[in-house]
């Protein structure tokens, strides 16, 4: 199936097996995680399809930013969340796309799988002027092919993770156009300052049962000459991310993934409360979450990450910024935390779940475990 993509082959997979990541036939994490992700910390099949408030009930309040696109940004680093890990970023005068997903669904198939729930804010034709897309990893939820199909056509290039590129490339994005990276690795944006490293983390890859970890997942840290950025790309908690503050940071703006957590998944999700741990190893800075309010990929509620972190930041003196989907803002002007997807969420505690819901966790259950 095309969706699958393709495993890398020749000079690309000679050049993956020089990285110190690959164990002899597929990519290692510093800290070993869970052999089998199905073993063990696995949630049921009831958890699965009847875990309660999985999707809102109404779409979620969204900003159209194309407004706010038209100017530049007057401090000179802005960010809009535009759902799950895709934002947009604008830094030292360029505009990075991250993970781009506009597709309806995180699944290879077009009738199953988990199916989004909430609406990007602007159709992809609105991106018109992105200078780089960066991929973390090849996960359907960060590497969606619907997106890449629309992005072919447009002169923008991308970075990402060693091997992925074969998955691109087989989907019609020419060579020339596509820079992989190990972690620490580097590379300047053409015709800017910009600079993006691939950073570690702790996670896994793969698009069908028969090839896991043979690419690898990466966060990226973003520098100009007068700002830093860190997105993690999908995580668990890592020793690493004191390296990453020691050798990139420190940065204004730190984008942690804390949706599509459970207990069993600490090796390689953080959820809220590890986020917290990973921004303190980060060192700092205004924290974006992301990784939520667009796909139900667990079993908790769709608002119980951003309701643990606005409890829990304040009590660890971390700055948060929450804003709407599509709401473009400034790091150095981020004040308080809105709770806006409260007005979503009122009456719909203790209720039965919505006949949607329990379709959703049943495309959810019926493709292999976690697709994230």
């Amino acid at each position: 199936m095309k969706t699958f993509g393709k495993q890398a082959s020749g000079a690309r997979l000679e050049r993956m097996k020089a990285s110190p990541r690959w164990d002899g036939n597929a990519f290692k994490n510093l800290h070993p995680a869970l052999p089998d992700l199905r073993t063990g910390g696995m949630p049921g099949m009831g958890e699965l399809l009847c875990g309660p408030r999985r999707v809102p009930e109404a779409p979620l309040p969204s900003v159209d930013p194309r407004p706010a696109w038209s100017r530049r940004p007057e401090t000179g680093l802005r960010a809009t969340w535009l759902g799950h890990s895709t934002i947009l970023l604008e830094i030292g005068g360029v505009r990075i796309l991250t993970d781009p997903v506009w597709g309806e669904r995180a699944s290879p198939l077009g009738f199953a799988g988990p199916k989004r729930f909430q609406p990007v804010p602007v159709p992809i034709a609105a991106l018109a002027d992105v200078d780089v897309v960066l991929i973390s990893h090849d996960h359907y939820d960060h590497l969606d092919y619907p997106t890449i199909q629309a992005l072919v056509r447009t002169p923008v290039p991308f970075v990402t993770s060693l091997g992925v590129g074969a998955h691109l490339e087989a989907w019609g994005v020419p060579a020339s156009r596509i820079t992989e990276l190990d972690w620490w690795e580097s590379a300047r944006i053409p015709g800017s300052d910009v600079v993006v490293t691939a950073a570690p983390s702790q996670h896994f890859s793969g698009r069908s049962l028969g090839a896991r970890n043979t690419t690898l997942w990466s966060g990226f840290a973003v520098r100009s000459d007068r700002h830093a950025l860190f997105f993690s790309g999908d995580t668990g908690l890592t020793t690493e991310y004191k390296d990453i503050r020691d050798r990139l940071g420190p940065f204004d703006l730190v984008m942690l993934e804390v949706g599509a957590f459970h207990p069993g998944w600490g090796d390689i999700h953080l959820g809220p409360e590890r986020a917290l741990a990973a921004h303190e190893l980060l060192g700092g800075g205004l924290f974006l979450p992301v990784h939520w309010g667009t796909f139900s990929l667990a079993t908790h509620a769709w608002d119980d990450p951003a309701e643990q972190l606005v409890a829990r930041a304040p009590q660890r003196g971390v700055h948060l910024a929450m804003p709407r989907l599509g709401e473009p803002f400034e790091p150095a002007r981020v004040e308080r935390v809105d709770p806006w997807w409260r007005a979503t969420a009122a009456g719909e505690r203790g209720d039965t779940p919505a006949e949607a819901t329990e379709a959703d966790a049943q495309d959810a259950a019926a493709l292999p475990w976690p697709l994230d």
